[in-house]
């Protein structure tokens, strides 16, 4: 569980780093970013697959395609939905947008208790429905003194659920089947790349990007990999609670990076880190009956 606990952390570092890595790509807009990461990091995930024997999963989704006539359709609208929120990670950060997209990332699971309840009829605890509240006055602060949500926030917030509900309608939540998504990603990553006019001017006046488009996939890969072995050597309820440490560590990089909180959006996002406080504590919780129902049983 340590070695679990130490890679989900590093991934979630790495994640941060990859935040902060491109804005120092410039000029290569959030576009050209996140196609040269998507252009590298694909390989080097197929590679893992390869190495690690999960590339039966990517055999047996390609083999439902005779059987299963919808995943024609599905397929490629799970590739554009987590597409768009690769793209977005890229972008914000680029575009001092950020902290919108950290919001989102912070908005993203109390959406998903949401969605449990109503979509699965899923029973959330007092503290989960406690948590939606809060959310639901930090939207209220957002729509009230700033007219509506940013669109950033309502790209992850949303988006990402809805990316999570089909896959799971398309038996794709799997490694397997990322790796498809991100291989129907690849040529509009590549056009990104060759659209702009002198593809390779930016990188005669600046040499170093050759290097950094390098990191870039291998800091990509690296960090979605060891998130993949953290998944696996940990409960699910200890998982879960790791995930919120990527978001805390989005809105440093963008504090960093030189975005304020003004001082209108402070209700709103006090609201949704108590929330998020709420699910952390249910988690805790979770984990410690989890251990408890262990050591009983095994008595």
């Amino acid at each position: 569980m340590s070695k679990g606990v130490a890679l989900s952390v590093f991934s979630s570092v790495l994640f941060a780093f990859l935040y902060y890595y491109a804005s120092l790509m410039q000029p290569l807009s959030g576009e050209v970013v996140f196609g040269w990461r998507m252009l590298l990091t694909m390989p080097c995930v197929g590679l893992f697959l390869l190495y690690s024997g999960d590339w039966r999963l990517v055999k047996a989704l390609f083999s439902e395609l005779k059987s299963r006539p919808l995943l024609w359709v599905g397929l490629p609208l799970s590739a554009a939905l987590v597409g768009v929120q690769l793209w977005i990670f890229m972008w914000a950060p680029i575009n001092g947008r950020g902290l919108q997209v950290s919001l989102g990332y912070f908005m993203m699971p109390l959406m998903l208790v949401v969605i449990g309840r109503f979509l699965y009829q899923e029973r959330p605890s007092r503290l989960q429905w406690a948590a939606v509240f809060f959310a639901a006055v930090g939207v209220g602060n957002e729509l009230w003194q700033a007219g509506g949500i940013s669109w950033e926030t309502l790209v992850v917030a949303v988006g990402y659920p809805l990316y999570f509900v089909l896959r799971r309608w398309l038996g794709s939540d799997n490694l397997g089947g990322l790796w498809v998504d991100m291989l129907l990603i690849v040529p509009v990553a590549a056009w990104f790349v060759v659209s702009v006019d002198l593809p390779l001017a930016a990188f005669e006046q600046r040499p170093v990007l050759w290097w950094l488009v390098l990191g870039l996939g291998m800091v990509s890969a690296l960090a979605l990999v060891c998130y993949i072995l953290a998944s696996r050597r940990l409960s699910f309820s200890l998982f879960g609670l790791l995930t919120y440490v990527e978001p805390i560590l989005l809105v440093v990089v963008s504090l960093i990076l030189g975005e304020t909180i003004k001082p209108e959006e402070w209700p709103t996002y006090i609201a949704i880190w108590l929330a998020v406080g709420l699910l952390v504590i249910e988690g805790v919780k979770q984990l410690l009956s989890f251990r408890r129902y262990r050591f009983n049983s095994r008595r």
